[in-house]
């Protein structure tokens, strides 16, 4: 199972920012996918959900309104747009997948905001 996590940068508060997951060597249409977000110093958050097609979704309070989580099971692959980015967004984003009792994640991809 490998995830690979493309788009963040560095962007002004108010921007907004795309990011994608590709999944791999996994039935990636049969799973429920999720964002998670670590900030230097802090725990992980879950910050959105999304059932296996795509039908449901899931966000933490503090984006509900300014991100949107969405598939594309025939690409393999799952979406965060986010916009009305703040500085506490600042974090490294990543995907993550649960199996059964084992949990697969990427690498990230650092998101960085400030003026």
């Amino acid at each position: 199972v490998k995830f690979v996590e493309s788009g963040g940068g560095l962007v002004q508060p108010g921007g907004s920012l795309r990011l994608s997951c590709l999944a791999s060597g996994v039935s990636f249409s049969r799973y429920a996918m999720s964002w998670y977000r670590q900030a230097p110093g802090k725990g992980r958050e879950l910050v959105a959900q999304i059932t296996s097609n795509g039908g449901s979704t899931n966000y933490a309070d503090s984006v509900k309104g300014r991100f949107t989580i969405s598939r594309d099971n025939a690409k393999s692959t799952v979406y965060l747009q986010m916009n009305s980015l703040k500085p506490e967004d600042t974090a490294v984003y990543y995907c993550r997948v649960q199996l059964g009792l084992l949990a697969y994640r990427g690498q990230g991809t650092q998101v960085t905001v400030s003026s």
